[in-house]
């Protein structure tokens, strides 16, 4: 068995990061990140996005060049896949044979895209976006279709949707709820985007229920309850992910959406930690909601309170959430998390394409989602932050920057 001072699983977002900040904090030790892709460690959300459109190559959105981690003694143990855990033992196995020892353990596999449970679903043609394979697939396809169905009406989704518009593609958004974003955002916001969308020509349909994807060996069409058939040549799918964990689980740890961690990313087994789209932890910005974070921003965060606890420098995670979504020429940015929001104030005018949503509780500003407004985005975090309470009519006011407000606030 090949042993290491650390090893890292997961070669996305939070394992890049956790290797950079254990060499940035002076760790000495010997590090390897096992990730199940052949390639070396790239940022995510360009695959829905710039990337998938062509905007941007994969060297550019690759997190480091390769010599990077040469340099800093990383091991880069690529296209392998973990499948047991011996948490007493510390070591573990992948799928290949290939045994590990460790010191530290750091789980950072993020999450599975969840499949449609239909019949169709395995036709060729019918993608989702988690992988820069995933990717290609949907890039290799796009020049020979006509038609194309997007199911799920989240932020990869929608996304998805606006580059196959920009490919003039014929695309229809599927969304079983009776709004888009309907889990991430209030109504405001999701009025405004099914409005682009189908100025760009998305036929975007809510409340519909899918009962089979149709075709033979490829995709033809989506058959919906109603019994009726929307034609489709490619089929996305985005209705999220399933956490990574099952051999943390069967190896002990504790956790059911996701494996549990503690303030400094600790899970129950000894000398194990859990960062990123997989771990369930306590989150101050939601009045300690014990909830999982699919964001760059918490995969990095949380992989800094891991390598800062190992490398003895305990900090707790309290990292303030923020998100960003790029649709058409509309840059959203979200900070806080709106998660049991009880009023609205709509700063801006909606109709002019450049506002802010920001979500109140108990008169205390909780989160802001900001399109085309960067100003309200970079000043808005200090009131979430600082669990500000501004009244209405301050926030609404858009002459009067939130900066401003704020300073008022920690005045008086």
């Amino acid at each position: 068995m090949q042993h290491y001072d650390v090893i890292i699983v997961g070669a996305g977002h939070g394992g890049a990061h956790a290797a950079l900040m254990l060499r940035q904090l002076k760790f000495e030790g010997s590090v390897a990140v096992i990730g199940d892709e052949p390639e070396l460690p790239y940022e995510r959300p360009p695959l829905s996005k710039e990337y998938f459109s062509g905007e941007k190559t994969f060297e550019r959105i690759m997190i480091r060049p390769a010599n990077f981690w040469s340099d800093r003694a990383v091991d880069m143990i690529l296209n392998e896949r973990v499948n047991k855990v011996d948490a007493a033992a510390h070591s573990l196995n992948t799928e290949s044979g290939k045994a590990f020892t460790y010191g530290k353990l750091i789980w950072a596999t993020g999450g599975s895209p969840r499949r449609l449970p239909l019949p169709g679903a395995e036709l060729q043609g019918v993608h989702v976006v988690r992988t820069r394979a995933d990717a290609d697939a949907m890039m290799a396809q796009v020049d020979n279709i006509t038609d194309a169905v997007v199911i799920g009406g989240g932020y990869i989704g929608l996304e998805a949707a606006a580059v196959l518009s920009k490919f003039n593609k014929k695309v229809t958004v599927l969304e079983a709820l009776d709004r888009v974003l309907a889990r991430v955002a209030g109504e405001q916001l999701s009025r405004f985007y099914e409005a682009e969308h189908r100025a760009h020509n998305v036929d975007v349909r809510l409340g519909v229920g899918v009962a089979a994807i149709e075709g033979d060996t490829d995709v033809t069409g989506v058959r919906l309850n109603d019994g009726s058939v929307v034609p489709a040549q490619m089929v996305i799918v985005g209705i999220g992910i399933i956490p990574a964990v099952q051999p943390l689980i069967e190896a002990g740890a504790i956790g059911a959406n996701g494996v549990d961690v503690n303030e400094f990313c600790q899970t129950s087994l000894p000398d194990v930690f859990a960062i990123g789209d997989c771990a369930a932890h306590d989150n101050h910005y939601a009045d300690g909601l014990h909830m999982r974070l699919e964001s760059v921003q918490n995969a990095n965060d949380q992989a800094s309170t891991a390598a800062r606890f190992i490398t003895g420098a305990p900090t707790a995670y309290d990292a303030v959430p923020w998100f960003w979504s790029n649709q058409y020429d509309l840059k959203l940015q979200t900070v806080g998390l709106s998660t049991g929001f009880d009023d609205v104030v709509v700063r801006g005018d909606i109709a002019t394409r450049s506002f802010s949503v920001i979500y109140l509780k108990q008169g205390r500003v909780i989160a802001l989602d900001c399109v085309n407004a960067m100003k309200d985005y970079v000043q808005g975090k200090a009131l979430v932050v600082g669990r500000l309470s501004p009244s209405k009519a301050q926030l609404a006011d858009t002459e009067t920057p939130l900066k401003e407000i704020t300073a008022a606030l920690q005045a008086a």
